[in-house]
């Protein structure tokens, strides 16, 4: 059976898999609680989220003592029918200049997505492996496996409660690992989803992490929508160990552009290797 995914994660949780389509997405208050938790979810994977995408981005990293390190970074995507490719080439400062990261994102769950990272420094391209996709990518709060659409079919689903998040409605869906290979792949035990009732678009999450007994709370602080598409521009995703936030990671964007002339010859390793 085909499994289908849907849009939660971040990195390109944020502006590749975030965005979705403004048109046909509004919620009559009457219908709000007539939506099952999976029903909620088909809606979310089903939404448009642009193709050909061009984008600046900038990583800001902070530790618990407020030292930030940031990070400016370019990011392509393209459409190979339902999958998606993706492709970051960090542009500064100058210890991660040329690093690269290509991202087979894979529509079906029937196999894992693929991932590589280019260390320019050791001119090595490592691939990541699933069981490296639970850990952190480049320092930031967000894991590989963030990096990623989630299968739909791969969680369970318990509609929580409505809440507001900035005056907007939301569905707080509990997403539960359907298996433990899904568990240890992402390093997450639950997730608390945050899902806006008019735009069906993840705004918020809280995650359980598996190892350390820490949560993590992603925020889409800002939204902004680019030829009719909805698009998180700055999410924060900070970890917290009991009341403490041992880490930080914000990540903003700009320059966003869609239906931009991208061949698919750039998504490769030789491509990722090669650099800008």
């Amino acid at each position: 059976m085909m499994k289908h995914r849907f849009t939660h994660n971040i990195f390109f949780t944020m502006a590749l898999c975030l965005p979705i389509v403004s048109t046909a997405l509004s919620v009559a208050p009457a219908l709000a609680n007539a939506f099952t938790a999976s029903e909620i979810m088909e809606k979310v994977d089903a939404r448009e989220d642009g193709d050909n995408m061009t984008a600046n981005m900038e990583m800001i990293l902070i530790d618990k003592n407020d030292y930030k390190r940031v990070r400016k970074i370019k990011t392509l995507s393209k459409d190979r029918g339902k999958d998606t490719l993706k492709l970051m080439f960090f542009v500064e400062p100058a210890d991660v200049k040329d690093t690269g990261f290509l991202t087979y994102d894979y529509f079906s769950g029937e196999k894992d997505d693929d991932q590589w990272l280019y260390l320019p420094e050791l001119h090595k391209t490592k691939r990541i492996a699933s069981s490296d996709k639970s850990s952190a990518f480049m320092g930031s709060d967000f894991s590989y496996a963030d990096m990623t659409k989630r299968v739909l079919d791969e969680w369970k689903y318990k509609l929580l409660k409505e809440d507001e998040v900035r005056g907007h409605k939301v569905w707080l869906i509990e997403a539960i690992p359907a298996s433990k290979i899904v568990e240890d792949r992402y390093g997450y035990t639950k997730s608390v989803l945050f899902i806006r009732q008019d735009i069906f678009m993840v705004v918020r999450a809280v995650l359980w992490v598996k190892e350390g007994k820490k949560l993590k709370y992603l925020d889409i602080k800002k939204l902004e929508q680019i030829d009719d598409i909805w698009v998180g521009t700055e999410i924060h995703m900070k970890t917290n160990k009991g009341k403490q936030t041992i880490h930080r990671s914000i990540f903003k964007w700009d320059n966003i552009k869609f239906n931009q002339d991208l061949d698919e010859s750039l998504f490769t390793i030789r491509r990722l290797e090669k650099g800008l």
